[in-house]
C-alpha cells in the first residue's frame, strides 16, 4: 500500500486549481461524445494522446476547458488500494472511508491511511462478494453511526447484509456495536448479483438498499422474496411505512421496486427523484427513474441478450414494464452511481455519472428533471468501481482491480 498525500492537501490543491481555472462560457455537450486514452498519472504530468469530446461524427464539441489530453478534467493519483468497491466522504471530517472486497476498511485523510482493523464483519470474498458500500447515516455528524454492506454466508448459500454500526475515527480507528438490520432473500448458490449498494432518501428517513437476482432470473419476478429488487426501509432496518406492497406481508412488505438484474447504483438527484443504474445481460445496460410499485421487466424484457445469443424481448410501449431512460449496447457494465452538486465543474451541476467496469470508462448522463440524455463517455483505461464527489466539488473514483488507483479529478 503506497502512502498517499493527504486528505487535507488535495482538497486545498483542488480549491487552488478550481479558483484559477476560467469558468466554462459554453454549455457542455448533449451529444453521446467520446474521449480516449489512457488515464493521466499525476495533476503535473497528464497522460499525453489524443482525445476528442464531441459529437457523433467526431466534430469537437463545445464544453468546459480542456486538460492537456483533452479530456475536461486533470486526473490526480492520490492512493493505491486493493480491489477497492465504495467511496464516502464522511460528514464533519476530512475523512475519506473506502471498502476493499476483501473486507478490508480504509480511512483516507491528513495523516494518510489509516486502516480500520476492529469490528468488522466476517465477509465472503468470492466472486463477486465481498465487502461492499458504506454511508454515513443522516445523524454521522452526531454519532458517528455508518451503514455498510457485505456478503455472508449462511443456509442455502450466501447472501448480502446490511449492518449498522458506529465509526470511532479518533485515536484507533474501530467500528463498535455492529448490528445485522437487514438480510437478503434467500440464500442461494452462486457469487454473482448481490448489487448491495445503499442510499438514504434526501430526508433521512429512510434506507435503500439494491438487491440483484443473483444470477437467477425468475425471483426478479416474484415479489415472495427480495432478488432483483430496490428495498426500502426504515434506518433502523424495518419495512417503511407506505411501501407499495406492505398489504402482502413479508418480505413483500420491503419492496419499493421490482424486476431488476444487478442494480450497482443507486443517487437522488436535488429534486429527491431515485435513480438507479444497473448492469443487463450481454447488452441492455441501463440507468433507470425508480418509481414506487414499477416493475422494471428483467428478465421478461431487456434491450440486450441472454449471454450465448438467447433473445429477450426489448422493452416496448405498453408492455407492462418500466423501459429504461437511457441503455447502452454493446455493454459498459455500470458499476456505481453519483449525481453532481458541486461547483468545480458548474456545467455538470444535476448530472448523473457512471462508473463503467468493462467500459473502462467515466460516463456522464445529462439529466434534466425525469428526462436523461447520453452525453460523455471518457476512457478511462482501468475498471472504474465507485464514483464520488469530494467536499470541495472535485470527481473521485476508484479502479476496480489489485493495485487499483484512487483518482481525484480536478478542472484544468
Amino acid at each position: 500500500m503506497g502512502r498517499p498525500c493527504s486528505l487535507a492537501a488535495a482538497l486545498a490543491a483542488a480549491a487552488l486549481v478550481t479558483g484559477c481555472s476560467a469558468p466554462a462560457t459554453s454549455p457542455a455537450p448533449t451529444g453521446p461524445g467520446a474521449s480516449s486514452g489512457p488515464a493521466a498519472t499525476t495533476a503535473a504530468t497528464p497522460a499525453g494522446g489524443a482525445s476528442t469530446a464531441g459529437s457523433p461524427t467526431g466534430t469537437p464539441a463545445s464544453g468546459p476547458r480542456t486538460a492537456p489530453d483533452g479530456r475536461p478534467f486533470v486526473v490526480n493519483e492520490r492512493a493505491d488500494l486493493d480491489e477497492p468497491w465504495a467511496l464516502e466522504f464522511l460528514p464533519g471530517t476530512d475523512l475519506l472511508a473506502i471498502t476493499e472486497r476483501s473486507g478490508r476498511l480504509w480511512l483516507y485523510g491528513p495523516d494518510g491511511m489509516v486502516e480500520v482493523t476492529e469490528g468488522l464483519p466476517e465477509v465472503v470474498d468470492a466472486g463477486q462478494g465481498g465487502l461492499g458500500d458504506l454511508v454515513a447515516a443522516p445523524t454521522f455528524a452526531e454519532d458517528g453511526t455508518v451503514l455498510l454492506s457485505w456478503v455472508e454466508a449462511g443456509q442455502g448459500g450466501s447472501g448480502a447484509a446490511v449492518g449498522r454500526a458506529t465509526l470511532v475515527t479518533e485515536g484507533s480507528p474501530r467500528l463498535e456495536g455492529l448490528t445485522v438490520i437487514w438480510r437478503q432473500t434467500p440464500k442461494v448458490s452462486g457469487s454473482g448479483h448481490f448489487s448491495h449498494r445503499l442510499a438514504f432518501s434526501p430526508d433521512g428517513q429512510y434506507l435503500f438498499i439494491s438487491s440483484g437476482d443473483r444470477q437467477k432470473m425468475e425471483p426478479a419476478q416474484d415479489l415472495s422474496n427480495t432478488l432483483g429488487t430496490i428495498v426500502r426501509l426504515t434506518a433502523d432496518g424495518h419495512p417503511a411505512p407506505g411501501n407499495p406492497f406492505a398489504a402482502d406481508g413479508s418480505p413483500a412488505d420491503e419492496i419499493w421496486s421490482w424486476g431488476h438484474r444487478n442494480p450497482l447504483g443507486l443517487a437522488f438527484d436535488a429534486d429527491g427523484r431515485l435513480w438507479a443504474s444497473e448492469m443487463g445481460p450481454q447488452g441492455g445496460d441501463e440507468l433507470n427513474l425508480i418509481a414506487p410499485g414499477m416493475n422494471y421487466g428483467w428478465p421478461k424484457a431487456s434491450n440486450g441478450s441472454h449471454y450465448g445469443g438467447g433473445e429477450i424481448p426489448d422493452h416496448t410501449p405498453g408492455d407492462g414494464f418500466e423501459a429504461p431512460s437511457v441503455w447502452w449496447t454493446p455493454s459498459v457494465s455500470p458499476g456505481s452511481l453519483m449525481i453532481y452538486s458541486g461547483d468545480a465543474f458548474p456545467d455538470w451541476t444535476g448530472d448523473a455519472f457512471i462508473g463503467a467496469l468493462s467500459g473502462q470508462a467515466l460516463i456522464r448522463v445529462g439529466l434534466d428533471g425525469a428526462n436523461a440524455t447520453k452525453a460523455d463517455q471518457w476512457d478511462m483505461g482501468q475498471r472504474i468501481r465507485d464514483v464520488a464527489q469530494g467536499p470541495d466539488g472535485s470527481i473521485w473514483l476508484v479502479e476496480d482491480t489489485p493495485g487499483g488507483r484512487l483518482l481525484q479529478l480536478t478542472p484544468p
